[in-house]
């Protein structure tokens, strides 16, 4: 039997999601509770790995077990053998044609920015602060030069193991919502550190240290060196995985930990 799962976390407590020895992660935290409810190891499948610190409300696994279980009993089950930062939101039964990475159209995430004078107590953890005045409309409009497909090796980590660079954002928004800056981007798929990278770029043109010419040049470069620097992990949601529609997924319908942004 196989089972697609959507899975909420916040990832401040993890090393990321990957299973590592010795480190506490999602995905170790996820099979432990899981196997518990299969009566089996279970070595799970991700749409997408996030890194240390980075959360998700709308990340999506899937399982194959061999004895027969219910879908409500992993739902219920699991969530009283995980830790409060981590939730089974959605249980599905799947055929085997099912993949949570390769099956996957399309990933959306959130970047969000706390942006008041002083630091918030509210949802801090899942916040990445970042004081000063910015100028929003300037980083929503270098940011799309960026959609479509490109190379975006500027954007790319050093730790990054894909064979190309090459990917295809859908939109990208930057939009600023009282005291909060969200950046809200899509793609076919994305590159280690891909989107905090963008991110660390906009906000050097958003606060006047560098100009819309420089953003398209470090583009166009291709070169990760000549870029801003990486964004903090915190304010980093994976918040959908669009699949095709035969397999009837339910979808993220909360897209960030403030969801009415």
């Amino acid at each position: 039997m196989k089972f697609a799962l959507g899975v909420e976390y916040y990832g401040t407590n993890y090393c990321g999601f990957q299973r590592q020895p010795q480190a506490d992660t999602i995905q170790g935290q996820l099979e432990q509770a899981l196997s518990k409810i299969a009566d089996e190891p279970i070595n799970l499948v991700c749409a997408g790995r996030t890194d240390a610190k980075v959360n998700a409300t709308g990340q999506v696994i899937h399982i194959e077990v061999s004895k027969n279980r219910k879908a409500e009993a992993f739902l219920f089950g699991t969530n009283t053998y995980l830790p409060s930062d981590i939730a089974i939101t959605w249980v599905k039964q799947v055929d085997d044609s099912f993949h949570a990475r390769f099956s996957a159209q399309a990933r959306r995430y959130r970047y969000i920015i706390y942006n008041g004078k002083a630091r918030p107590a509210i949802l801090a953890s899942g916040l990445s602060i970042y004081h000063g005045n910015y100028d929003v409309a300037l980083m929503h409009e270098c940011a799309q030069i960026l959609i479509g497909e490109h190379d975006f090796a500027s954007f790319r980590s050093a730790e990054d193991q894909s064979q190309t660079s090459m990917r295809n954002i859908h939109h990208i928004h930057v939009y600023q919502q009282a005291q909060y800056i969200v950046v809200d981007i899509q793609a076919n798929a994305f590159l280690n550190h891909m989107v905090r990278n963008i991110v660390g770029s906009l906000l050097l043109v958003g606060e006047g240290r560098k100009d819309s010419c420089w953003f398209k040049e470090i583009f166009l470069a291709k070169d990760r060196s000549v870029a801003g620097p990486t964004a903090y992990p915190n304010g980093l949601y994976l918040v959908n995985v669009i699949y095709p529609k035969v397999f009837d997924l339910p979808q993220s319908k909360m897209l960030g930990p403030l969801w009415f942004i």
